[in-house]
C-alpha cells in the first residue's frame, strides 16, 4: 500500500547544509544526512556510533564539551570561523566552520538531542586572511616609507587617518577637513585649492604644501589621492597619501643653491675668458705685429752690416714672433668658437680645400708636398668653422712630416649617415711621423701635445678646436694611425643642418 513520504526527511537529507543528531550523554549518532557524512569523510556506516567513534580526531577540540553542555542546559551554542582538524579519507586536513549545536525539546520541555549545523568557510576564511596579510604588508611598507594614508569624506568632511599621517598633522584617527587646511601655510592654500579643481576633472589629486606645526619650523608634505565616485558619478570621497618631504626639499634648495653659485662663477669665468680673448685680439697682436715689422726692416737696412750671429738671432726673433702669433690666433678662436652664432650657409667643400690650398702654398712648396683630393659635395655649415676646421687638419699633416720625404696627403670622402640623416665622411691621410693608438684620444685635449714645441711649432690647439667645430656642427672627427707610418684623420659632417644658426 502507497505510504505518504516524510516531507520533513527529504528536505534534511537532501540540504547541502550538513545536519546531524545526537543523543545520550556518548552523544550517539541517530541521524546525520549526506551532506554531513561527506563533511566527515567516513563512511555511511556511521548511525548509532558515538560521535568521538566517527570523529576521534576532535577529542581535544572541546566539540565534543560544547555538544554535551546543549544536551545538558538546553542552551545553544553558535561557532564562528573555528578551525577543525579533520582525518578524511585517511588524510588530515585543516578547516574552518561556522557551526551550532542547538537542543531538542520534547512535549515537556525536556532536551532529549542535540541538532548539529555546520557550514565550511575554509575558502571564505583564508582569503580574508590573505586579505588582512596584504593589508598589514601595505601598511608596514606605508609607514616605513614615510607616507600616511587618508580618506575623506567629500559630503561630511570627516577625514579618517592613519600612521604617519597622524604624526605630520598631529590628529587623531579622525579629523575635520577644514581643520587640516588651518595647518597648511597661508602662502600654499592657493596650490591646493588648483588642485582640487585640477581633480575635478581628472580624478587625481597632487599637490606639494607646507604644514605649521606651534614652535617647529615648516615642513614640506606631498599629498596623492584619487576621487571615488558613486554610481551616478558624483564624488563621494577621496582616498590617497601624504608624505613628508621636507629633507628632500631642503636638499633641491640647496642644489638650487649651489647651481646659482657655480652658474655665476661659470659666467665669470666665461666673462673673463672672453675679456682675455679681447685682450688678446686687441692689445697683444698688435706688439707682435711690431716685432715683426722692425725686424723686417732691421734685416732690410742696406746700409747695415750685420755679423753671421746677429743674422742668426734676427731669424730667431722672427720664428718667436711667428710662434706667438700662431700661439695667440689658436687661444682666440679656441675660445670665442662657441660664443657667437654662425648663420648657416651652403658649403662646396671643393672650393674649401682650394682656398685652403692656397692659403699654404708656401709650405707646400717649401717642403714639395703632394696633395690628392677627390670630389667632395656641398654641406650646411659655418664656412668660417669648417674652413679652420680643414685648415688645421691639412697643416697638422704637412707640418708633421718625415725629414726624409715629402708630405703626401690624400682626401678621401663616401657617403654615410648620422642619426638617420645624409652624411659625408672625409678621410685625411698623410705619410708623416704617425700617432701612436694610445694617443688618439689625448691629441684632442686642449694644450696637449705630443712633441716638443722646439721639433714642431702650434699651440697645441688646433686638433681641441677641431673637435669643438664638428661637434658644433652635429659630426665627430676621430683619429688613427701608426708609429713612423702616417696618421688618418676621419671627419663626420651631415650634409644638412637642422637650425637656421649654430
Amino acid at each position: 500500500m502507497y505510504q505518504k513520504p516524510s516531507i520533513l526527511k527529504d528536505i534534511v537529507d537532501n540540504t547541502p547544509l550538513p545536519i546531524a543528531v545526537y543523543t545520550g550523554d556518548n552523544l550517539t549518532i541517530e541521524m546525520a544526512n549526506a551532506s554531513m557524512i561527506n563533511t566527515w569523510g567516513k563512511g555511511d556506516d556511521i548511525i548509532g556510533k558515538t560521535y568521538l567513534e566517527v570523529l576521534p580526531e576532535v577529542k581535544n577540540q572541546n566539540f565534543f564539551e560544547d555538544a554535551s553542555n546543549v544536551l545538558k542546559t538546553g542552551i545553544p551554542f553558535h561557532g564562528k570561523n573555528k578551525k577543525v582538524d579533520l582525518v578524511i579519507n585517511g588524510v588530515p586536513t585543516t578547516y574552518y566552520f561556522d557551526y551550532s549545536f542547538i537542543p531538542l525539546f520534547d512535549a515537556e520541555g525536556n532536551t532529549y538531542a542535540v541538532m548539529n549545523t555546520g557550514v565550511d568557510v575554509t575558502d571564505l576564511f583564508l582569503a580574508k586572511q590573505s586579505v588582512q596579510s596584504a593589508e598589514e604588508r601595505l601598511r608596514i611598507a606605508i609607514d616605513s616609507s614615510g607616507m600616511g594614508t587618508y580618506e575623506m569624506d567629500l559630503l561630511t568632511k570627516e577625514v579618517k587617518t592613519t600612521g604617519n599621517f597622524r604624526d605630520v598633522f598631529s590628529t587623531t584617527d579622525i579629523i575635520d577637513r577644514d581643520e587640516l587646511v588651518l595647518q597648511l601655510h597661508p602662502d600654499d592654500l592657493a596650490v591646493r585649492d588648483t588642485a582640487y579643481k585640477k581633480a575635478e576633472e581628472t580624478g587625481e589629486l597632487s599637490y606639494e604644501a607646507r604644514v605649521l606645526k606651534k614652535g617647529e619650523s615648516p615642513r614640506w608634505i606631498k599629498v596623492n589621492g584619487k576621487i571615488i565616485r558613486d554610481e551616478k558619478n558624483n564624488p563621494v570621497s577621496i582616498i590617497g597619501t601624504i608624505q613628508d618631504i621636507n629633507e628632500h626639499k631642503e636638499f633641491q634648495e640647496e642644489l638650487k643653491k649651489q647651481v646659482a653659485e657655480n652658474t655665476d662663477q661659470l659666467r665669470r669665468s666665461n666673462d673673463d675668458l672672453l675679456h682675455f680673448a679681447n685682450i688678446v685680439s686687441h692689445d697683444l697682436r698688435e706688439p707682435i705685429r711690431k716685432i715683426k715689422i722692425f725686424n723686417g726692416l732691421i734685416k732690410n737696412e742696406k746700409e747695415a752690416v750685420f755679423s753671421e750671429n746677429a743674422l742668426k738671432y734676427m731669424s730667431k726673433i722672427d720664428q718667436s714672433s711667428e710662434r706667438m702669433q700662431n700661439i695667440i690666433e689658436g687661444i682666440l678662436a679656441y675660445s670665442t668658437a662657441d660664443k657667437n652664432k654662425q648663420y648657416i650657409e651652403d658649403i662646396d667643400l671643393n672650393e674649401t680645400i682650394e682656398n685652403i690650398k692656397t692659403d699654404l702654398e708656401l709650405i707646400i712648396k717649401e717642403k714639395n708636398a703632394i696633395l690628392v683630393t677627390c670630389d667632395l659635395p656641398v654641406i650646411q655649415g659655418a664656412p668660417i668653422l669648417i674652413n679652420q676646421l680643414f685648415y688645421n687638419l691639412i697643416q697638422n699633416a704637412l707640418k708633421f712630416s718625415k725629414a726624409d720625404q715629402p708630405p703626401r696627403v690624400i682626401i678621401t670622402s663616401k657617403t654615410t649617415s648620422i642619426d638617420g640623416a645624409d652624411a659625408i665622411e672625409i678621410t685625411i691621410k698623410d705619410n708623416g711621423i704617425g700617432l701612436e693608438s694610445d694617443y688618439v684620444e689625448k691629441i684632442f685635449g686642449a694644450f696637449e701635445r705630443l712633441h716638443s714645441k722646439d721639433q714642431y711649432e702650434g699651440n697645441g690647439l688646433g686638433l681641441a678646436l677641431c673637435r669643438k667645430i664638428a661637434k658644433r656642427h652635429n659630426g665627430t672627427i676621430t683619429a688613427q694611425g701608426e708609429k713612423d707610418n702616417g696618421a688618418e684623420f676621419i671627419v663626420t659632417l651631415p650634409l644638412h643642418q637642422k637650425e637656421d644658426n649654430i
